[in-house]
């Protein structure tokens, strides 16, 4: 039998804790996970800004999937996103001054993903069709539908993310 832990994440089975019918998205953020930090193990810091023919930088993905995270499981928390979330989102892509290198990039992104796993272990299957407003203007959505737009969300930045760094350090 192969190894458990080299299939795709779906593939190893329910994981525990998670309700039924979230299962599909948190196989999707923990696969998220798996593949970021394996594609970004010994990316040469240099080109962690580089923007490869105007293309989003490594950095700008990396700050993305932990800020969308962060920004719809709040949504579906039915809460309103906070001064500091929306100052996150108006700094992706920008390089701070202080920097931040691939290890506190990939750092800050796994703890999205674990309070996301969290919030999913959390979440009553009853709530999943409750409606949930999406920025200032209310957009209308469901719990059920910003759990799954953040996994498809993350993993359309993931294979960004992917292409960009093989084009960098081709």
């Amino acid at each position: 039998m192969a190894d458990t832990n080299k299939r795709e994440v779906w593939l190893r089975g329910p994981l525990e804790g998670i309700p039924s019918l979230l299962q599909p998205v948190a196989h999707a953020l923990l696969q998220a996970r798996d593949e970021v930090n394996e594609m970004m193990s010994g990316f040469p810091e240099i080109f962690l800004w580089v923007k490869p023919a105007g293309l989003a930088s490594p950095a700008f993905h990396l700050q993305h999937l932990n800020g969308v995270l962060d920004r719809l499981f709040t949504y579906a928390r039915a809460e309103a996103l906070t001064p500091h979330q929306l100052t996150k989102l108006a700094l992706e892509g920008k390089e701070p001054e202080t920097g931040y290198s691939v290890i506190t990039l990939l750092e800050i992104f796994n703890r999205q993903i674990d309070e996301a796993i969290k919030q999913l272990s959390e979440t009553d299957e009853l709530t999943l069709t409750e409606k949930r407003g999406v920025g200032r203007a209310q957009l209308p959505s469901t719990v059920m539908g910003l759990y799954v737009h953040a996994a498809e969300h993350t993993m359309r930045h993931v294979g960004q993310l992917l292409v960009t760094t093989r084009v960098l350090q081709g």
